[in-house]
């Protein structure tokens, strides 16, 4: 595997082994980005829309205004089913 192949498997293993037990804002985090539309369902860490409070309450796998925190400047590398990660919510 190449490099870029690895990073982006280790943030999408970072993505899928969070907890979520917790609903609420995730800390901050400003040595890292906030990825929209590559959280897994129940995974993410903020900002999923009406009818969530936040951190865990995303309902859908990759939804566009959910995301997590990854490391800056890989958001736009990371495939998912549904397209590439973005720095801005997706529709």
């Amino acid at each position: 595997m190449n490099k870029l192949n690895i990073a982006i498997a280790a943030v999408a293993a970072a993505a899928l082994g969070t907890t979520a037990a917790h609903a609420g804002p995730v800390k901050a985090q400003p040595n890292k980005d906030k990825c929209y539309g590559i959280s897994i369902a129940g995974k993410n860490d903020c900002a999923a829309g009406a009818g969530t409070s936040c951190a865990g309450t995303s309902h859908r796998d990759y939804q566009g205004n959910a995301w997590k925190y990854v490391a800056k400047g890989t958001c736009a590398k990371i495939k998912t089913p549904k397209g590439y990660g973005s720095l801005t919510p997706k529709a």
